[in-house]
C-alpha cells in the first residue's frame, strides 16, 4: 500500500452536533459538525418535530410553483397549437396537392 496517497486517518474524530451532543468516531476529518443525530432525530426520539435543515422545504415548493405555472403555458400553447392546425385544413394525400381539389 502507497503511503503518501492516503488521507490521515483520526481514530477519535469528534462529532458535534447542533443540539449539544457529542460523540467520537473514526474518521478523515478531525471535527466534523451535523444537524442531527440520534439524540435529537425525530426517528429515535419519537417525537413529531420537524426537520429542515436549509430551506429544502421552501425551496421544494418554490419548483413546484414553477413548475404549476410553466405547465399551464405549455397547455395553453398546445391548445393554441391545435385549433390553428383545426382551421387550417391541410391536403391528405399527394394526389390533392398535386389537384388542387379541396
Amino acid at each position: 500500500m502507497k503511503s503518501s496517497i492516503h488521507p490521515k486517518w483520526y481514530n477519535d474524530a469528534e462529532i458535534v452536533c447542533a443540539c449539544g451532543n457529542i460523540f467520537r468516531v473514526g474518521s478523515t476529518k478531525p471535527q466534523i459538525k451535523v444537524e442531527v443525530c440520534h439524540k435529537c432525530h425525530p426517528f429515535f426520539t419519537g417525537e413529531m418535530k420537524f426537520v429542515d435543515t436549509l430551506g429544502r422545504v421552501e425551496k421544494f415548493q418554490k419548483k413546484a410553483k414553477e413548475a404549476e405555472v410553466s405547465l399551464k403555458i405549455l397547455r395553453e400553447k398546445k391548445k393554441k397549437k391545435i385549433e390553428e392546425s383545426s382551421t387550417v385544413r391541410q391536403p391528405k394525400t399527394l394526389r390533392e396537392m398535386l389537384l388542387g381539389n379541396e
